[in-house]
């Protein structure tokens, strides 16, 4: 069996996910039966941890062990890389016509470009395999180099540059690496406690940098053609999310044909692991994220847009893989139309919410309108005007403290109250402010004959200004007058009738 016969035939791949049995797969056999302990989880994320942890260090230990770098990575000098390499090659040479007739599967060179395109993944696999066995063989020269240079490839590129020279700035690393990082290279490399190779350890780091360089080189060929291939197999797809998911979408969903028959829905778990990582955090790989969220496409949306992203890429994705079977827009118009649908909707998305338009005030009139307004209207405003007692208490003067009251803890400022005459004076009433009483309540008489327990004694008269006055001696003199004057005489009361009828009469 071939390789990418054993990838398709892997049970965590390609089969459809079921949203009733996802948390099942996770935790047991049937979720509704089982109780899950977040305490045993938790342990078991532990233990994992802890386990991975020393299989990592074991892992270590053995590959400085190992002085062959093709016992560790074997897949470059297997037959399958060596025959697929090889027809990669002869088939290059032949012309293809610039459309396929027929079903996609049953071109001969559809087969190939699946197993070439899983092959890649190996690839990737190798490549980081053989980067920890150069660090571990290279850590004793320069053990500061793998934190300075985090990507495989160009850590295999620095190693085999630097090789056992103890001078860094006899070696230009300027080809392969950014400036900044030359420099703090440079600096780090002078200060380093690494000691220098023996030529046999030389030789064996020298070999594992070659082989990564070479499973580059040939992972490059492969992509090449299988990006060639794919823009005659599926245009449309290829010209949304690339030739290389094109062509892992198709190979896991099991062709052209059965693609296009899956709902949108299903295209996102195409390639994603059901089984998730107990205790592992999965904000930047989250559960079921299959080879359209690896995708160039969705890796540069932000993390909080992904979601949405996706949906909206898996459903363009059915409708070009329906036009690749159809055989129409073989050019891959069709295709880059969408693609710029969706880079619009996802520009969209990303765009701030618009800023609120700031109204300018309206035009100035030429003058104040004049207000009309009665007598009430003027009465209020002048018994609410300010009075000049207020206007003194309101005004300072400049380098001079102001008196002050005291009351229930409280201060208050007199400002500029008595300051003239040294003396309050009491604010002179206005008479237009004035409250008067209304005139159906004026009476002419005096008192009526009731004494109230609030009548002063006193009364203010233009002659001789305040006087001290009896109520009851004015109440006595009122008697006199009335029995005087109506004492003897005699008063009938009569009714209505009567006086009617001798008012007839007369």
């Amino acid at each position: 069996m071939s390789l990418a016969d054993e990838l398709l035939a892997d049970p965590d791949f390609g089969d459809s996910y079921d949203a009733d049995e996802g948390d099942a797969n996770i935790y047991g056999d049937e979720a509704g039966d089982q109780d899950v302990d977040m305490n045993d989880l938790e342990d078991l994320s532990d233990e994992s941890m802890g386990e991975a942890q020393d299989d990592q260090k074991l892992q270590e230990q053995e590959m400085k062990g190992i002085k062959d770098v093709r016992k560790v990575a074997k897949l470059l000098g297997s037959n399958h890389m060596r025959e697929t390499l090889a027809r990669i090659e002869e088939l290059k040479s032949v012309e293809r016509p610039p459309s396929i007739t027929g079903p996609v599967e049953e071109d001969p060179e559809y087969k190939l470009i699946v197993q070439s395109n899983n092959l890649t993944s190996d690839m990737d696999n190798e490549i980081i395999l053989v980067h920890k066995f150069i660090r571990d063989h290279y850590a004793k020269k320069f053990p500061e180099l793998e934190s300075l240079v985090l990507n495989p490839l160009d850590y295999a590129r620095a190693v085999k540059a630097i090789g056992n020279e103890m001078d860094l700035t006899k070696i230009d690393l300027r080809s392969m690496l950014p400036s900044a990082t030359v420099m703090v290279i440079t600096v780090t490399g002078s200060t380093t406690t690494g000691q220098k190779l023996t030529e046999e350890e030389a030789k064996i780091v020298e070999d594992a940098c070659d082989m990564a360089l070479e499973l580059d080189a040939a992972k490059r060929k492969i992509l090449e053609y299988v990006e060639s291939r794919m823009a005659l197999i599926a245009p449309n797809l290829s010209a949304i999310v690339g030739s290389t998911t094109a062509a892992k979408l198709l190979g896991q969903a099991g062709g052209l044909m059965a693609f296009c028959k899956m709902p949108a829905c299903n295209v996102i778990l195409i390639g994603g692991q059901k089984k998730g990582s107990t205790g592992f955090s999965t904000i930047v790989s989250p559960r079921n994220s299959g080879y359209l969220f690896h995708s160039e496409i969705i890796q540069r949306t932000p993390a909080d847009l992904r979601g949405k992203a996706l949906k909206i890429v898996a459903a363009k994705c059915i409708l070009a893989a329906r036009m690749d079977r159809m055989h129409e827009s073989t050019d891959g118009s069709y295709g880059h139309s969408l693609r710029e649908q969706i880079d619009k909707k996802l520009e969209k998305m990303q765009e701030p919410p618009p800023t609120k338009a700031v109204k300018p005030l309206p035009v100035p009139d030429d003058g104040p309108k004049k207000r009309r307004a009665g007598k009430r209207v003027r009465r209020t405003k002048e018994s609410y005007a300010v009075t000049e007692f207020r206007k003194a208490q309101n005004r300072m003067a400049f380098g001079v403290a102001e008196d002050e009251t005291v009351s229930f803890d409280k201060s208050k400022g007199l400002g500029l109250i008595g300051t003239n005459s040294g003396k309050i004076r009491a604010a002179v009433a206005d008479p237009r402010t004035k409250a008067k009483a209304p005139k159906k309540h004026h009476f002419l008489g005096g008192s009526s004959g009731a004494t109230s327990g609030l009548a002063s004694s006193l009364a203010f008269t233009p002659v001789q200004g305040i006087e001290l006055i009896n109520p009851e001696e004015a109440q006595r003199k009122v008697k006199e007058a009335n029995d005087r004057y109506f004492g003897s005489a005699t008063f009938v009361k009569v009714g209505k009738q009567k006086q009617q009828q001798n008012n007839d009469g007369h």
